[in-house]
């Protein structure tokens, strides 16, 4: 669970590229999680903020879940058999390392399906759990679905960090001033 600076910018990548930029914000969801979470213990990380709410790890479980039935399955043709419910039923199953680094191979792996992608593929029709969506569909779906949750994956992080007096800014730079950091070289598109 290694972080960085800070997260890559999607916007810096992908150009007019749909995929590459779907694919650009889905590295970045990851980046900005794992630097909100770097440090979190375990407690943390399973700790529900009220009893029908999840918790970061939850969240990790639901988004690996998402994201291998929407591209994985969908768009990528993986073999896959999701257990939506046990995403959020899960309770202190394994250590936070152990789910990003799970999240980080299924992200890898939507990356790469994105990447091959060509029109017909977007196209084409699908039934994704009862809804009937294009490629496209199916694409734009995932990548906003991943982006509603890593909001709520940093907001518990922040109150978490909050608490030990540690606080988090992603974007110290226009509080302040100063350019922004250089994380990395830019991401070739794919």
């Amino acid at each position: 669970m290694s972080g960085s600076a800070g997260p890559r910018l999607a916007l810096e990548a992908g150009g007019l590229d749909l995929r590459a930029q779907c694919s650009a914000y889905l590295g970045e969801y990851l980046d900005k999680m794992t630097l909100a979470c770097e440090g979190l213990g375990y407690d943390d990380l399973w700790a529900r903020p009220s009893p029908h709410a999840n918790s970061i790890t939850n969240l990790l479980l639901h988004l690996a879940g998402k994201l291998s039935m929407w591209i994985g399955v969908v768009l990528g043709g993986r073999d896959f058999v999701r257990d939506r419910p046990a995403e959020f039923a899960a309770d202190r199953t394994a250590d936070g390392e152990e789910l990003f680094d799970r999240l980080a191979a299924v992200v890898a792996d939507c990356r790469t399906i994105l990447g091959d992608l060509d029109g017909p593929a977007l196209e084409r029709r699908h039934v994704v759990q009862g809804y009937e969506v294009t490629g496209l569909g199916a694409m734009l779906h995932a990548v906003e679905h991943m982006g509603y949750h890593t909001g709520q994956v940093v907001l518990l992080a922040k109150a978490a960090r909050d608490r030990r007096g540690d606080r988090l800014e992603f974007y110290p730079h226009l509080s302040t001033g100063t350019p922004p950091p250089v994380v990395g070289e830019p991401e070739e598109s794919v």
